[in-house]
């Protein structure tokens, strides 16, 4: 290769750019945080190195020991970051520093606020933690070479952040990273040996590789600026809540505070430690299934896989956390833990514990519960399905709204539902519906509403699959509102059921006309055992899917049966007594047809013909103000 293809200027990805152009002159609050981005990337790749050892010792053997060292110049303004980790190849660099994954990229700018100190924080959690050196340096160097290879194939990368990089085949003897930063006249704080040790103690006392500093003044020998112990090896004695806190940092990239934390060391038939944290915000990919997830994994503390999603259900995908395992062998891959019968164990052990976790801070800590539920209850959620042996424990750490309490919050747990059911109520009643405005007034609630009995509403895409997995609760069914029969005879008066099925009786000729009108429209018409106010409503057979379901299921490209739903009328109202005056006509049918497109509007449907709903409610409004006095 000649000197002339040894050197190159590339441009930067446009959405680099843009994130660029922010980091310069966007981002002032909490600066310091560059540094905890460029320790974390470095111990990360001394972690890969570490693994890829295991197949290949010999990489390890062009230099020393697996560290990260941070030097000075305080005169020169210069601030370098180096590991001795798996390092780079020339494509590698021009691939990592160059372009950042899109929807990560696009994630990021959405969440940005206008605010210095909030969007400072986002930093890390969409995997542009490196870019942030330049918030402090008007330019950046990374040298380069990647562990195994000759010491000629070091590559040099450099950049002012204009939009443009240079990148350059050099002479590296030691394998590893050197990240360096030409500091700004503004940011000669990060060129001080007091302050860099601050902020290693603050944000990067965990970091299980030493990271080492010279003295004031940059000479002399290294030393520990930080503790290089795995965080979760120590007791939990040693430990206080902010050095939990900043490990969840670390681990997880986001910029909060976890809820909760449960710290564990099994010992016996299996030895393993886990540390488990419980996010107080939900990651942007958290309803992708298919997203990186699970639990850091080591085995007898030595870094094997950074999502290993075998420890724990899908379900609980947003806990984040570590499992350093004694009894793995070292070289496992993600292949032999789907197969290994101890993963499986340890993966039972930490689902248990993660929802014992959940029900101790919903006993006891109420208000971070519903934090908890307001992120990621819809998730949790789908565990009624995927973790059967589990569904009791999840099933008490389900919240609702109901027709118990105002608002829109779900608080409402199933053991407070069960505390207030009425005397001879054989049911948990529920109603499903596109949105809680439109649950509260769904039709079918009503004669529950008026003998004082709750129902939960439903408002979440997954419920209506949630409930037909979850059945019954405590030996008490759960029953849609809107399917089937209400089953309220021990509840309802007796006077009052036999003067409703006599009024109902009288009208039998009624809804016989009523469904010749319909036609295909419906299954058939009958009395409604569910109104009080309204003159209409739909009712399916009991094991019919719900119209919110099946809207999902078709807009989702699913082929399904045809299904009609029974029209329910409500033999008291005004408007069904009118029905049963008018002889057989357009009137008639105009507004029995109206009766049943009501019904199907106050369930959320669609019309089938909208411009005909119209005409037909412009010909009965119509027909109303032109009857007389002597009409009626």
């Amino acid at each position: 290769m000649t000197n002339a293809t040894l050197t190159e200027t590339l441009g930067f990805q446009a959405e680099v750019k843009q994130l660029l152009k922010l980091m310069i002159h966007s981002l002032y609050s909490h600066r310091e945080i560059f540094l905890r981005e460029l320790i974390s990337n470095a111990s990360d790749a001394c972690d890969k190195l570490r693994f890829a050892s295991l197949a290949d010792p010999a990489l390890l053997s062009d230099g020393g020991e697996l560290d990260i060292r941070i030097d000075f110049d305080s005169k020169a303004r210069t601030l370098t970051v180096s590991d001795s980790g798996i390092g780079m190849t020339r494509d590698e660099a021009v691939q990592h520093l160059g372009t950042i994954a899109k929807s990560g990229t696009a994630e990021f700018f959405s969440r940005l606020t206008g605010d210095d100190q909030k969007d400072s924080q986002l930093i890390g959690q969409f995997g542009v933690g490196f870019y942030s050196s330049f918030i402090v340096a008007d330019r950046v160097e990374v040298v380069s070479r990647k562990a195994g290879e000759p010491a000629s194939a070091g590559v040099r990368w450099s950049s002012d952040g204009s939009g443009e990089f240079t990148v350059e085949s050099v002479e590296r003897p030691e394998r590893g990273t050197s990240v360096v930063l030409h500091l700004k006249e503004d940011a000669a704080e990060f060129a001080d040996a007091f302050r860099l040790r601050q902020l290693v103690r603050t944000y990067s006392d965990h970091i299980a590789f030493p990271v080492l500093m010279r003295p004031d003044g940059g000479q002399g020998d290294y030393d520990r600026a930080n503790q290089a112990q795995a965080l979760w090896t120590r007791q939990k004695q040693d430990l206080n809540d902010e050095e939990y806190k900043e490990f969840y940092r670390h681990i997880s990239h986001d910029p909060g505070e976890p809820l909760a934390w449960s710290h564990n060391r099994v010992e016996g038939r299996r030895e393993y430690t886990t540390l488990l944290y419980i996010p107080s915000s939900a990651p942007f990919e958290l309803y992708n299934r298919d997203a990186p997830r699970g639990l850091k994994l080591y085995v007898r503390r030595v870094f094997i896989l950074d999502d290993a999603e075998q420890f724990l259900p899908l379900y609980l995908r947003f806990v984040k956390g570590v499992v350093d395992s004694s009894d793995l062998p070292l070289n496992v891959s993600r292949e032999l833990l789907q197969q290994d019968r101890e993963v499986e164990a340890i993966k039972a052990a930490v689902t248990r514990r993660v929802l014992d976790m959940l029900a101790q801070m919903a006993d006891n800590e109420p208000d971070k519960y519903r934090t908890f539920w307001k992120e990621f209850g819809a998730v949790l959620k789908e565990g009624l399905a995927e973790d059967p042996a589990n569904r009791d424990r999840i099933a008490k750490l389900l919240r609702f709204a109901s027709t118990f309490a105002e608002g829109d919050a779900q608080e409402q747990s199933l053991d407070e539902y069960l505390l207030r059911m009425k005397p001879g109520q054989k049911h948990v009643y529920y109603v499903v519906a596109d949105s809680l405005e439109a649950a509260r007034g769904s039709p079918q609630l009503e004669q529950l509403r008026a003998h004082g009995i709750e129902a939960l509403l439903l408002t979440d895409r997954v419920d209506e699959w949630m409930v037909g997995y979850l059945g019954e609760y405590e030996g008490k069914g759960l029953k849609d509102a809107a399917k089937g029969s209400l089953d309220l005879d021990e509840v309802v008066p007796e006077g009052e059921r036999k003067a409703a099925e006599l009024s109902a009786s009288t009208l039998e000729p009624l809804w016989q006309r009523v469904a010749a009108t319909l036609g295909e429209r419906v299954a058939g018409v009958r009395a409604s055992q569910r109104l009080s106010e309204s003159p209409a409503c739909l009712v399916r057979e009991e094991h019919d899917l719900g119209p919110q379901l099946r809207r999902l299921l078709e807009a989702a490209g699913q082929k399904l049966p045809p299904s009609r739903a029974w029209l329910e009328l409500n033999p008291s109202h005004p408007l069904v007594r009118r029905l049963d005056e008018l002889a057989d006509g357009e009137e008639f049918d105009d507004l029995a047809v109206l009766l049943q497109e009501q019904a199907v509007l106050a369930e959320g449907g669609p019309l089938p013909d909208p411009a005909a709903f119209v005409r037909r409610v412009n010909r009965l409004v119509g027909t109303a103000a032109a009857r007389t006095p002597a009409d009626e």
